[in-house]
């Protein structure tokens, strides 16, 4: 069983990954000229999918890894990386590429269901949501275990929902500025998970590392 304070380190993890005050410009304006009925739909779409993508890794990511016969420690170092690469964009207050390409963005006006693809996925829930939720299971026994990682996964789904719902009010008030340094703030937190991550990886792949002199 996952110890409450480790449920709170991956919640902050992934909140500061998924980060859902950078995710508002790009909501208001997808979802310009919508009814507030129509914002809503989006809104709660958006979160399901987010849950979706986040528990589904938790709980069969690691059979994904063992199928591809890549180990835990391999990824943490890999995944670290990932997360660094976007920490850096996020202290930069700039898109990174990891969460969506250019093409992916000026498609946005012909897809149909934005709220899944690129809203949800990969602006959202991307690359490094999903690695921190893998990562997560290291070490963690059995499928039940797993299903504990929902909650962590389920408190993001929300937060994004409450910050969609007042997104239009949210970038008003913040404007460019305060979103940008919500965005830099949450890149420093991002930035030290990372760092854990790669620590964890390296001193599993090579023990001798850790060892005392």
């Amino acid at each position: 069983m996952l110890h409450w304070t480790e449920l709170f380190k991956i919640t902050i993890a992934l909140l500061a990954i998924v980060n859902p005050v950078g995710g508002v410009p790009m909501y208001v304006g997808t979802t310009a000229g919508w009814t507030p009925a129509e914002q809503r739909r989006t809104a709660r779409t958006v979160a399901i999918t987010v849950f979706t993508v986040l528990g589904t890794s938790a709980l069969v990511g690691t059979s994904l890894l063992d199928f591809f016969g890549i180990g835990i420690p391999s990824f943490q170092v890999g995944g670290g990386i990932l997360l660094m690469l976007l920490a850096i964009s996020m202290m930069e207050a700039r898109e990174s590429g990891i969460r969506q390409t250019p093409a992916e963005e000026r498609e946005t006006v012909d897809r149909h269901a934005v709220a899944v693809v690129p809203l949800g996925i990969p602006l959202l829930a991307g690359p490094g949501s999903i690695s921190t939720m893998i990562i997560a299971t290291h070490g963690v026994p059995g499928v039940g275990f797993r299903f504990e990682l929902l909650l962590p996964a389920a408190l993001i789904a929300v937060t994004v929902w409450m910050t969609l719902l007042v997104a239009t009010r949210v970038s008003r008030r913040l404007g460019t500025t305060g979103m940008n340094i919500v965005t830099r703030i949450m890149g420093l937190v991002l930035a030290a998970l990372a760092v854990e991550f790669i620590a964890q990886g390296l001193l599993e792949l090579f023990p001798g590392l850790g060892a005392k002199t």
